[in-house]
This record gives C-alpha cells, sequence and structure tokens, in this order.
C-alpha cells in the first residue's frame, strides 16, 4: 500500500524518501491534494527481461490438450444462441 506525500514533503525531505523508497516502499505524491504521481522502487531485472518465442512454447506446453471437436460443437451451439462471427455471414456485408 502506499503512503500519500504532498509535493513539498517531497521537495522538502527527498533524500530520506529516496532512502525509503529504495528500501521497498511505495509514495502517491499529490499536488494540491490530487494524486499525480507513484514513487516506486525501481525494477531493473523485469524491465530487461525480454519475453521469447521459446518462453511463450514452454507456457503453452503448460496447458492441458484441447479437444477440437468439443470447440466446434460448443462453437456451433454458440453461434445458434449469438449468430455467427463470421464476417462473411454478417448483415452489414450485404
Amino acid at each position: 500500500m502506499s503512503q500519500v506525500i504532498g509535493q513539498r514533503e517531497l521537495r522538502n525531505d527527498n533524500a530520506e524518501i529516496m532512502r525509503r523508497v529504495e528500501a521497498g516502499e511505495r509514495f502517491t505524491v499529490t499536488r494540491n491534494g490530487k494524486p499525480v504521481a507513484d514513487l516506486v522502487p525501481h525494477q531493473a531485472e523485469q524491465a530487461a527481461k525480454r519475453r521469447t518465442l521459446a518462453d511463450a512454447q514452454a507456457a503453452f506446453r503448460g496447458l492441458p490438450p484441447m479437444d477440437a471437436e468439443r470447440w466446434r460443437r460448443e462453437r456451433e451451439a454458440d453461434d445458434q444462441v449469438f449468430g455467427s462471427d463470421d464476417p462473411v455471414d454478417n448483415v452489414w456485408s450485404r
């Protein structure tokens, strides 16, 4: 949870507040009582990590197998209730 501080407090106590942010605390900075910024610890490791195709493939491998016939039956049943998703069958294309 963030602690709310005013812009003036941030200006006057910036060194102490930055030490607290570095230690993991979070602050919401306000100006005239309205929130204008969030002061949070930097997360370089998460920001630098790029997702690769191999990461995505590994994530999908962990999912349960899909039953294509069941999916098709459910889609057809949904089309009976909601209408087709196919843009060719769309009433606006006529």
